[in-house]
């Protein structure tokens, strides 16, 4: 079937319009739900973005499955969702599954500690648009980073990666944070699938990175020649995500999203920090998004006094999300790397005055309109923080800031036209 043409909008007010190709796209992620985790948000958000261009979009996903905007498709990729069983699944087979070498073979996989869900949708979704290749112009991967997407790409359907950023980081700090090696057995074997990434990565013909510090990174670490890469920022839900009058902020709240017990989000420094103002600000909150569980966290709050004065929330809409960051007197990223850092973004898409860490991508987020500290550096976050927290007229001219550059840079409909311009290149073999 012939690529269509269509028209592209009009934006210079001259009343060109250049035709383009109106594109068949799948669009592959292995877990989808914004629930989740924020490859979700990511998902629905780019195929939306691609979808108001004229793009007839797919997603394609494994369980749990995506929110699918208004005039972007679905098709479900299910597997034995060994996550969602109860006791993690480990009664989950079925005779019928025997009869699948992939089914079996996940499940066998799970048993041992593997985690092994990119693999088994890699070959799920590969076997789907063998099928269906006719459907479809493009694939559009979101870091499944399979062996079946080269399946895929010899069935004639050219594929454009999407890296956030290089998995192996995130075992790097887990390895170096762990000092039991039992357990430092069971993380080695948990990321195998990392193996199987890196062989698949210099492989592919196009990859989409998110920064540039992420096209370093996914050079270093996947093999990938950086002439292959485009970098293309994150982009913000302007009409969820937007400055509230700076009134309205509560005068001593400090939030932040991350992940409890991850290593590479940094929680651990900035509640060191928290201590340590409290000296000067008994009054000060903090607002953590993520889950509590009981680890390392939970301990440290318990050392340092802070069970009862920390917050922890989850499950929120990306409506409570924004509202959160609204009334936020400082937002605050300590991750030790972020492949982008996409919670800054939405932050600053709020107006708020943000701190983060020189930790991978930040510092291009958020470029002259928030403040930097050394990642990992406890002392310089209680610096920031309380400079901050002592002048409200610098607090109102960063989140002003903040705002302006979320507007311009983190817009999808921006974005949308590199990733196209990147999908034509693939279809047309100019990669």
């Amino acid at each position: 079937m012939p690529v269509q043409l269509a028209s592209r909008p009009d934006t210079d007010g001259s009343g060109a319009r250049e035709a383009r190709a109106r594109l068949r796209i799948a669009f592959l992620s292995y877990r989808s739900d914004p629930r989740v985790g924020g490859q979700g948000v990511y998902l629905s958000a780019a195929a939306e973005a691609l979808a108001r261009r004229g793009h007839k979009v797919e997603i394609l996903s494994g369980p749990p499955y995506p929110e699918t905007p208004a005039g972007v498709g679905l098709t479900t990729i299910p597997s034995l969702d060994l996550y969602a069983q109860p006791h993690h699944g480990h009664r989950a087979l079925r005779w019928r599954h025997l009869r699948s070498w992939t089914d079996t073979a996940e499940y066998l996989g799970h048993l041992a500690g593997a985690f092994m869900e990119p693999w088994s949708f890699g070959r799920r979704v590969a076997r789907y648009l063998r099928g269906h290749r006719d459907r479809f112009d493009v694939v559009i991967d979101n870091q499944t980073l399979a062996y079946g997407l080269l399946d895929i790409e010899r069935a004639g359907v050219p594929v454009v990666e999407v890296i956030h950023h290089p998995i192996r980081r995130d075992l790097e700090f887990a390895l170096a944070d762990e000092p039991r090696w039992g357990h430092r057995v069971l993380l080695r074997q948990w990321y195998s699938f990392l193996k199987m990434q890196e062989r698949v990565a210099p492989r592919l013909s196009q990859v989409i990175v998110v920064s540039e510090a992420s096209k370093r990174d996914v050079a270093r670490y996947l093999g990938v020649d950086p002439s292959r890469c485009v970098a293309a920022p994150l982009g913000v839900d302007q009409e969820v995500f937007y400055p509230r009058p700076f009134a309205q902020r509560h005068p001593l709240r400090l939030v932040t999203t991350a992940s409890a017990d991850t290593p590479l989000k940094g929680l651990p420094f900035l509640l060191e920090a928290y201590a340590a103002l409290l000296a000067l600000w008994p009054e000060l909150e903090l607002v953590v998004v993520g889950r509590l569980r009981e680890g390392r966290t939970a301990e440290m709050l318990e050392r340092l006094g802070l069970k009862a004065r920390v917050r922890f929330v989850h499950d929120l809409s990306r409506e409570a999300m924004a509202d959160l960051f609204g009334q936020a007197t400082i937002c605050v990223t300590p991750s030790l790397y972020e492949g982008f850092g996409l919670p800054a973004a939405e932050a600053m898409a709020c107006g708020a005055a943000v701190v983060v860490t020189d930790g991978g991508a930040l510092p291009e987020v958020v470029g002259d309109a928030g403040v930097v500290v050394p990642a990992g550096d406890a002392a310089a976050l209680e610096a920031a923080i309380a400079a901050l927290l002592d002048d409200p007229t610098r607090r109102r001219a960063l989140g002003e800031a903040a705002a302006v550059r979320a507007r311009t840079h983190f817009n999808w409909d921006r974005v949308a036209e590199i990733y196209e311009q990147a999908l034509s290149d693939a279809v047309a073999g100019r990669c």
